[in-house]
């Protein structure tokens, strides 16, 4: 038998609303069930369980969900609309509207940084950034 570990991000209340909000946004994604307690949905074949759990627990920093986008637009539309109603932060990273914390990130980043040559520049460019721009990562 096949173990499946996935995240199962706690909510006061919001779980349903939660997992239409990413669904909205990723175009892989369902809902595949619900209850009072719980909402379970995929985002690109990645399962997720909502927790109407209570107010006792928050989010953090300390655990945080990666994007790797191949295009700027890919950047653009998870920035945006993960963003919204939440916190920008530097070098890629964003708290959504629940507190959930992304890092959207360009899969050319750890490339660029493994270059030798180009590594202290692309650092340098990158801790200037809030939403990470490829182009201006390529030409640092």
């Amino acid at each position: 038998m096949k173990n499946h570990i996935y995240a199962c991000l706690w909510s006061d209340g919001q779980a349903l609303e939660m997992a239409e909000h990413y669904c909205s946004i990723f175009k892989n994604s369902r809902i595949i069930s619900q209850n009072p307690i719980v909402v379970n949905f995929e985002i690109n074949d990645t399962h997720f369980m909502a927790l109407n759990g209570g107010p006792m627990y928050k989010f953090s920093p300390a655990n945080s969900y990666v994007i790797s986008c191949e295009t700027q637009e890919e950047i653009d539309h998870y920035w945006e609309k993960l963003g919204q109603g939440g916190t920008y932060n530097r070098c890629g990273w964003l708290d959504d509207k629940f507190g959930v914390s992304w890092q959207i990130v360009p899969k050319i980043l750890g490339k660029l940084m493994s270059d030798k040559d180009k590594s202290a520049q692309v650092t340098q460019a990158m801790m200037e950034m809030t939403k990470f721009e490829i182009e201006k990562l390529i030409n640092a």
